[in-house]
């Protein structure tokens, strides 16, 4: 194959990567081939290592992956240009390094286990990426179906990495449907791994339609308002009022409350001054919002707030304290969810997955030279404060658990909150940095992958929009326009079932984590043996 040719054929894949991603294309149908002309010029390739040319496949894989991470996330640049580009070259290299296993397993061992090899290192790269100080599960294969829940209803039973383990599979089996036809010159040769490709990728869907729960009945119900305010996010920190920003939320909410409504829902700090949280009885958006909840007795409060936990003079143990001279005090900023319950009592969640770069500095003795560079979003570059353990909002009818923003991209993370006891979901989240571009509404699709995950009805307040209701099959309800204030109202059900992925989280990730290593360690034994082999017949 001429060297140009595989080049055309890496830059396919990524593009077709990329467009089948939910709104830079939605071709989703695309990502059960998209890999499939990289891992023919790995086939390629190897075959000429093997008779002694000089074959790379390293640059080939980058390229494809390069292009499927700035055709799919090229919006970030909108809040961060470096953080944009630490993204899509960093996680390419990623996913590169990881082929590049994949290539090296294929050459030791062989197809079969490559290919098992390749879906393992893949499954567990996911499930690492979410838990390390660069974490950006973006591109988690298995979100590419969000589009399409009805496809995808056994996420109950797998969670978001079953996705990813079905699109590889079909990818590697036409891989095979490639190299049969190439081999053979005649389509008959293609034919059952053809149809073994189209069984992989049909069976699943079925499944899916078959799986998918009707609307649950003898659950209870529970009224709840969202608001949308639409303040601009790069103007709300400095040129809004605090209080008047808070005083649009209750008005906007104030539209929809009724008797029977039992929460009202506002977005990500939505109260942007900083506040202690000791003290946040005596401030004036405290005021407005329980001027609101007098008129509504049995009204409970869920709202978006930057807060400000002060310990005094002595330090205590954390790396994200900070040092107030004036005052001689050490404090911590959090991005917090405030729960103002009916009763009067008031509880804190602070956000605990942050945003590598803009809300968490990683690996501070490296990165600390690259804080200039980062997004400030709303003063407060450098690491927030982040709680160890999820918290949920207790109310008279149940539990809800607060999360905040770029948590709901994390399936296990949120099934966290259900074991928690929580029974609904609410997603606060103030996605107008990215501007109006796939950003905010990938993340608005994200959100349904979660219901159906955990059977969890969901409330979404999203400053900007999109802001909806989700129910527990994945189905959208009252989606209001983006960059639009609106309120919207629903009944969402307390579901206290819980899933298999809920009680077992990313069991196919952990599992994969072991088998990879055992393979890989299989690799170095079979590579020694074969250059001792190799030793022996040249003496």
């Amino acid at each position: 194959m001429q060297i140009i040719k595989k080049w055309a054929l890496a830059v396919s894949s990524g593009i077709a990567a990329g467009i089948a991603w939910p709104f830079t294309g939605s071709q989703v149908w695309l990502i059960f081939i998209a890999f499939i002309p990289l891992l023919y010029i790995q086939h390629t390739q190897m075959t000429l290592q093997k008779q002694g040319e000089k074959a790379p496949v390293f640059w080939f894989a980058y390229t494809t992956f390069f292009l499927w991470n700035l055709i799919s996330t090229w919006w970030v640049w909108n809040a961060s240009p470096f953080g944009a580009v630490m993204a899509v070259v960093c996680n390419s290299l990623f996913m590169a390094v990881l082929f590049m296993l994949y290539h090296h397993t294929r050459k030791i061992l062989g197809d079969l286990p490559s290919f098992a090899g390749l879906i393992m290192y893949w499954i567990a790269w996911e499930h690492f990426h979410m838990n390390w100080d660069l974490t950006w599960p973006w591109l988690t294969l298995g979100n590419v179906f969000s589009l399409f829940p009805d496809w995808v209803q056994w996420y109950e039973i797998t969670g978001v990495h079953g996705g990813s383990i079905w699109v590889w599979t079909v990818n590697l089996i036409g891989l095979q449907v490639v190299r049969k036809y190439i081999t053979f010159k005649t389509p008959k040769a293609a034919v059952k791994p053809a149809v073994a490709m189209l069984l992989v990728i049909a069976v699943p869907v079925i499944s899916g339609f078959i799986m998918k729960p009707g609307d649950p009945e003898n659950l209870t119900e529970t009224e709840v308002v969202v608001v949308q305010p639409n303040i601009n996010p790069y103007k709300k920190f400095e040129n809004y009022s605090s209080i008047e920003q808070v005083r649009l939320i209750a008005d906007l909410g104030s539209k929809k409350i009724t008797p029977e409504t039992r929460y009202l829902v506002a977005p990500e700090t939505a109260i942007p001054r900083s506040f202690r949280e000791d003290e946040f009885v005596y401030t004036q958006e405290f005021a407005i919002l329980d001027s609101l909840m007098q008129r509504f007795p049995k009204l409970n409060v869920l709202i978006g707030a930057s807060t400000l936990e002060v310990y005094g003079s002595e330090k205590p143990e954390s790396a994200t304290t900070r040092y107030n001279e004036r005052n001689n005090v050490y404090y911590d900023y959090y991005n917090t969810a405030v729960h103002i319950a009916a009763n009067g009592a008031i509880d804190y969640y602070h956000k605990s997955k942050l945003v590598p770069g803009v809300e968490l500095l990683p690996f501070p003795s490296f990165f600390r030279h690259f804080q200039e560079l980062v997004f400030d979003l709303g003063g407060t570059t450098g690491s927030l404060g982040r709680q160890d353990e999820r918290g949920v909002f207790e109310f008279e009818h149940g539990k809800v658990a607060p999360v905040i923003c770029y948590e709901s991209v994390y399936g296990e993370f949120v099934g966290d909150y259900i074991n928690k006891g929580a029974n609904a979901i609410f997603i606060i989240t103030n996605d107008g940095w990215w501007g109006n571009t796939p950003g905010y509404k990938q993340h608005n699709e994200y959100a349904r992958l979660r219901a159906i995950e955990h059977r969890k009805d969901i409330a979404r307040s999203a400053n900007t929009g999109i802001s909806c209701f989700i129910t527990s099959n994945g189905t959208k309800l009252h989606e209001t326009p983006y960059e639009e204030a609106a309120v919207i109202s629903h009944s969402i059900k307390l579901n206290d079932e819980d899933t298999f992925y809920t009680k077992h989280g990313d069991y196919l990730a952990r599992t994969s984590f072991g088998f990879s290593g055992l393979l890989l360690l299989l690799v170095l034994v079979r590579r020694k043996q074969q250059k001792e082999n190799k030793k022996k017949r040249t003496a």
